[in-house]
């Protein structure tokens, strides 16, 4: 993963706190590389999770999921794989469709955190409103994602004990409303620590967060192209030779907005007929292409 054992002790050794990323992960692999973490730092780190709506949601399997997506898109997805160069697999064929679509087993991923104790647990793409009392059983701080106040007024009320505002200037999954707009309302809305995210790149952007009143900030791209991110060598440099307009917003990986940099997949959904679809079925639709 990009937020592996290695990138996430690095900066908890640094005196952060690294968030391993572990949405698509099977419940083994998550008690892996948490356990291979604390083989590198003593310090504390946490665990990020996409859920869905409530856990009993997390049977939905990848082949349950394949069957709903439209002949339309299979077609148009098959296409853009071919003149990409892609082997099609022409549907679920060779791949592993008995897992969940949002990553795993989110129940048992969720278990697995708990077990092994992981101090601090980020929920993102929605409430963990559902998870927050096993957590805080168990001692560790809930951390969510928010993309607007309405969000943040939400998470809060569902028992959040801190927030990470993100602008839509962050990578990844984003929403509509800029960091410098949403950060002051955000922190006039609820009354729990808030982190600051989305294009904070260096120490002015930290000192400006702290000046509006946020605990602390949420960075991510910035250590993509470290040495211990899990990303290979070449988006590495692709990422140090972008500018301020290089990336683009994109639905074509997972349904919702997502700040990437533009690649051969993204340009050609842009130019197709079609939506993307929402998720999990683009997400879906993408790993069976």
């Amino acid at each position: 993963p990009i937020a592996g054992p290695e990138l996430v002790a690095a900066v908890s050794n640094a005196g952060g706190l690294g968030v391993l990323g572990c949405t698509s992960m099977s419940p083994e692999q998550v008690r892996a590389v948490i356990r291979r973490t604390r083989e590198l730092t003593d310090r504390p780190f946490g665990v990020d999770l996409i859920l869905p709506a409530r856990l009993d949601q997390g049977g939905t399997k990848v082949s349950d999921v394949a069957e709903r997506i439209p002949i339309g898109h299979r077609e148009t997805a098959a296409r853009i794989a071919t003149e990409l160069g892609v082997e099609h697999p022409g549907g679920s064929a060779g791949r592993e469709t008995g897992r969940n679509a949002l990553g795993t087993d989110a129940e048992a991923q969720v278990q697995v955190v708990l077990e092994e104790g992981v101090p601090v647990f980020v929920g993102a793409l929605g409430s963990p409103g559902f998870v927050v009392d096993r957590f805080h059983e168990a001692g560790a701080v809930v951390m969510s994602v928010v993309g607007n106040t309405k969000q943040a007024v939400s998470v809060v009320k569902d028992g959040a004990d801190v927030v990470i505002a993100q602008g839509t200037e962050g990578g990844g999954h984003t929403g509509h409303v800029g960091t410098l707009a949403l950060l002051p309302q955000v922190l006039d809305a609820v009354e729990v620590p808030v982190v600051a995210a989305g294009g904070i790149g260096d120490g002015r952007g930290l000192a400006a967060a702290l000046v509006m009143g946020c605990e602390a900030v949420w960075v991510g791209t910035r250590f993509l192209a470290t040495e211990e991110a899990g990303i290979a060598g070449w988006q590495k440099a692709g990422l140090v030779a972008a500018a301020d307009q290089s990336p683009v917003i994109s639905r074509a990986y997972t349904g919702k907005r997502f700040r990437l940099l533009p690649n051969q997949w993204t340009e050609a959904w842009e130019a197709a007929d079609l939506d993307p679809l929402p998720m999990p079925l683009q997400p879906v639709l993408t790993e069976l292409t």
